[in-house]
Parts: structure tokens; C-alpha cells; sequence
């Protein structure tokens, strides 16, 4: 009995002292409110005030599960993260009852049926294309749905080994994005796209510019199979590599050759390039020194430049053309950008693509320059339509990151993010396992491919590379739909692929 009372005694006295401290800080924190002078809800609701931030912190999170419907919310709704999350898992992907896609909406994409669609024993795997004819190693893929670039550093390195892993059982390409090549991108196995950004970490010699011995000694690993020169970027055209100071660790310094613990800013365009003659002659260097395929990646505003771009070509050569070309979104995704770029620079690839497959018809340099869509495409009907349109691969970083385990909390930018993709805490890093993640990219890979199929059997097709204009329609303002065709003539076949 009397041990009961002891206890019981304590625990008052505890809860009192609880409730003392609590009443403290209170009232320290109305103090703090009511004579500060630089918020003003502090100030005039003091303590109470302060649940505003925090209400406003955790919207972030539950908006997404409580209060939005499946297809409202931004960048990505819930019924695009749940089909990618399903495919990436390895679940069923069908649904119910109906779609909860609104078809109603000006822009919305319909692809046309064919009566006697595409037998399952008759439809064909992509075949393997060459990229890079005139270069002295020539790289060979029949994948068509890729990694986009997303640099170490950006994302972490659980993650970047993770993507490699997932990538080569996939049997799809990697961009390393801007930030150099790691050891995680190589110890995955797969094929790599080597970025050069406008800071050109990784093959930047003292003062910053272009170092032809370390483009050798990137070229040199095997599984280094093309160089992609970035210009401008989806989420911040105009606007350089942002890299918080909290994320340059010494691992990620010494891969970039930058000081760590500062922030990593890049240029807001290559030093060198400045016209289409500068950028063939960058583009010619890089090929040259590396032996490899080399192309580059852009948004598109003003596009005048490409048809003078095409023209320099004509007097070069047709060698001289680059490889490839990606073309970016305007609504395309970033560890940190500028407000002001991603909401207004630039234009979506549902408008831009279209722009840069027809010029390059027009100049009849389609059959030479592959094309690489990017931006937004993490869902088979989006791939498929890239593909109708003219593209030849489509690229995703996002779609990715979702099968990762990404859950659109919006922290990319601050080193916070809870799933251990973009952090390099290496607390939050311990929830990605890059074994069981690796499966799910691999998965999430291989299951957008085999419905972009579905898609287009069922267009009458016997494989992606044949979607065409005429398989896809655009609603209109009107409410009825027209042929991509007729709404933006296909000036002539060309391939796909």
C-alpha cells in the first residue's frame, strides 16, 4: 500500500511539473508574440497564432490522403501515383467499375481503337536502333522508355544505386543528370547517359571549363554510352543547377571537383556556347574527344533558332548533327528552381514537341536526330502519345522517383525528404533499401513498356515504334475531338524509331 502511494505521489508530482513547465512556455511564448513586431497574426493572436505554421506544414502531407480527389491535385494526382506505385510493387493495375478520368476537358488526349486490333501472337518487341552513326562507337538500345537525369546529390545515393540496379534488369538507359558520375551509377550494371551540365562537374578542369583528359576518363567506362550537353532544364529554364549548401557533402564535392558544404550553383548557360555554330562546335568536340554519341537537351520557348540550328547543319553536314535531341517540359520536375520559372518559363511539351518534330521533317533531319520527350510522361497513355506525336524515346525522372517510394511531400529541396530519396540524411536513407527498390523500378519499368503495347495492339499496331499522328486525338474547345493529325499535320512518315 504504501508503494502504491509512493508511485501515485510521483506521478502527481510529475504531471504537476508537466503541466507547470507547459504553462511556462506558454506563457513565455505570449510574451515572444504579443512584442514582436514582425508577424503580425503572432502578435495579435499570441501562442494560438503559431498553429497556423504548423497546420499549414502538415497540409503538405495529409492534403493528398484526406482532402483531394484522385485527379486534382498537382504536380502528379493520386490516381498517377497509385497506378505507378501498383505497377512499381508489382499488383494489379486495373481498376473498376469506370474511369475517373474527366474526358471532357479542352487538351485531353483519346487514342482511336481499330476494329481488329493487334493479336497478342502477332504484335513484335522493339527492335534495336543505332544512335550515333558517325561516331566512332555507336550505341545500340531497344528500350524506349528510359531514366531521366537526376543527378547524385539531388537524389541520394541509395537511390542512384538503386535506379542503376533497376535500370540494367530493365534493360533501360540511366541519365546521370548533372552532376557527374558515381560509383552507384556504375555499380548498378546499366547503360549510362552522361550529363554535362553548365558547370560541367565531373569534367571540369580548375576554373570550370571543359577538361578533355576527364571526358576521356569518363568515356572510358564501357557503360558510359552517350553525352548528353544540357542547356536548359523543364522546372527553371534560364536558370543554372541549384544545389542547397546542407547537400554538398564531401562524397558529392569530390565526384563534382567543387568545394562541399557551399552551395552548388551552375550557370545559367554553357560559357561557350552562345549560337547554333557554338553549340555544333561543342557538340562536334565532345563526340570527337569521347567517341561516343553526343546530343543535347533543351525547352523550347522561342524556336526560331532550331530551323537556323537545321540550317547549319545543311552547310556542315549531315554528320555534324547532333545525335539526339531531349526536349524538356515546362512542367518538368526539379530538386529546387526559382518560383518564378517553374510556373511561367517556357513551353509544355504538349505544345513544344510537336514544334521540334515538325522542323526537323521540314528540314529533313528527323531520320538522322533521334528524339527524347521528357516531362511529365510517368503513365502509359502519356508515353504513348509522346510516341504518337514523333518521338522516339521517352525519358522520366519522376515516374522513377515514385517507384522509389516517393510520396510528392514536397522536401526535395531542404535534405528532409521522408522516404530517403532526395536526402542525405543518413537516418531518413535507412527506409530505402536499394535491393527491394531496384525490384521496383525494374517492375514499374517493364510494366509501362507492356502497356504502351496494349495501347497500341489495340490501335491496330504491332508495336509502339508504329504509333502515328492518326492514332491519337486532342478534344477541343467545342467539346469534340479531332485527329492529331489534321490539328498538326505529319508532314511526312518518318520513323519513330
Amino acid at each position: 500500500m504504501g508503494s502504491t502511494l509512493q508511485v501515485l505521489t510521483v506521478l502527481t508530482q510529475v504531471f504537476l511539473f508537466s503541466i507547470g513547465a507547459v504553462l511556462i512556455a506558454v506563457a513565455v511564448m505570449y510574451v515572444v508574440d504579443v512584442t514582436q513586431t514582425e508577424n503580425a497574426v503572432r502578435r495579435n493572436f499570441p501562442v494560438i497564432g503559431r498553429f497556423r505554421y504548423l497546420f499549414e506544414r502538415l497540409g503538405e502531407f495529409f492534403r493528398q490522403y484526406f482532402f483531394a480527389m484522385d485527379r486534382e491535385e498537382m504536380p502528379f494526382n493520386r490516381a498517377e501515383r497509385t497506378w505507378v506505385y501498383r505497377a512499381a510493387k508489382g499488383e494489379d493495375t486495373t481498376i473498376a467499375f469506370g474511369s475517373t478520368r474527366d474526358l471532357k476537358p479542352s487538351g485531353t488526349v483519346l487514342f482511336v481503337n481499330c476494329p481488329y486490333p493487334t493479336l497478342e501472337r502477332d504484335a513484335v518487341e522493339p527492335g534495336p536502333v543505332v544512335i550515333g552513326p558517325y561516331a566512332a562507337q555507336p550505341y545500340e538500345t531497344d528500350s524506349f522508355f528510359n531514366v531521366s537525369g537526376m543527378s547524385f546529390g539531388a537524389i541520394s545515393r541509395p537511390a542512384v544505386l538503386a535506379l542503376s540496379r533497376g535500370a540494367k534488369k530493365a534493360g533501360c538507359w540511366m541519365n546521370t543528370g548533372e552532376g557527374s558520375l558515381s560509383p552507384y551509377h556504375l555499380e548498378g550494371g546499366a547503360d549510362i547517359v552522361f550529363q554535362i551540365g553548365t558547370a560541367k562537374y565531373g569534367v571540369r578542369d580548375a576554373s570550370g571549363a571543359l577538361s578533355e583528359e576527364r571526358l576521356q576518363e569518363i568515356a572510358a567506362h564501357p557503360q558510359v554510352k552517350m553525352f548528353e550537353i544540357k542547356l536548359s532544364q523543364g522546372a527553371k529554364p534560364g536558370k543554372g543547377g541549384i544545389l542547397p549548401g546542407a547537400k554538398v557533402t564531401e562524397e558529392i564535392a569530390a565526384i563534382r571537383f567543387i568545394e562541399a558544404g557551399k552551395p552548388s550553383i551552375s550557370p545559367n548557360r554553357h560559357l561557350e556556347v552562345n549560337s547554333g555554330e557554338e553549340l555544333l562546335d561543342m557538340i562536334a568536340r565532345v563526340r570527337n574527344v569521347t567517341g561516343k554519341p553526343t546530343g543535347f537537351k533543351c525547352v523550347v520557348g522561342a524556336y526560331g533558332w532550331l530551323d537556323e540550328l537545321c540550317e547549319e547543319i545543311h552547310r556542315r553536314g549531315i554528320e555534324s548533327a547532333p545525335d539526339f535531341i531531349t526536349i524538356d517540359s515546362a512542367d518538368g520536375g526539379t530538386g529546387a528552381a526559382p518560383m518564378s520559372l517553374m510556373d511561367y518559363m517556357g513551353l509544355p511539351l504538349k505544345e513544344s514537341l510537336v514544334l521540334v518534330v515538325d522542323i526537323l521533317v521540314r528540314q529533313g533531319l528527323k531520320e538522322r536526330i533521334f528524339l527524347v520527350a521528357s516531362g511529365k510522361l510517368v503513365t502509359p497513355g502519356e508515353v504513348a502519345w509522346a510516341l504518337c506525336v514523333g518521338a522516339d524515346f521517352v525519358v522520366t525522372a519522376r515516374g522513377f522517383m515514385f517507384a522509389l517510394g516517393c510520396i510528392q511531400a514536397l522536401q526535395c529541396n531542404r535534405n528532409t525528404c521522408p522516404t530517403g530519396v532526395t536526402t542525405h540524411d543518413e537516418k531518413l536513407q535507412k527506409g530505402l533499401d536499394p535491393t527491394d527498390k531496384a525490384e521496383r523500378v525494374c517492375r514499374y519499368a517493364k510494366s509501362v513498356r507492356k502497356e504502351v503495347g496494349v495501347i497500341a495492339h489495340s490501335c491496330g499496331v504491332l508495336e509502339p515504334a508504329g504509333l502515328k499522328r492518326f492514332h491519337c486525338r486532342i478534344v477541343q474547345p467545342q467539346g469534340a475531338s479531332i485527329p492529331l493529325d489534321v490539328l498538326y499535320p505529319d508532314q511526312q512518315p518518318g520513323r519513330n524509331r
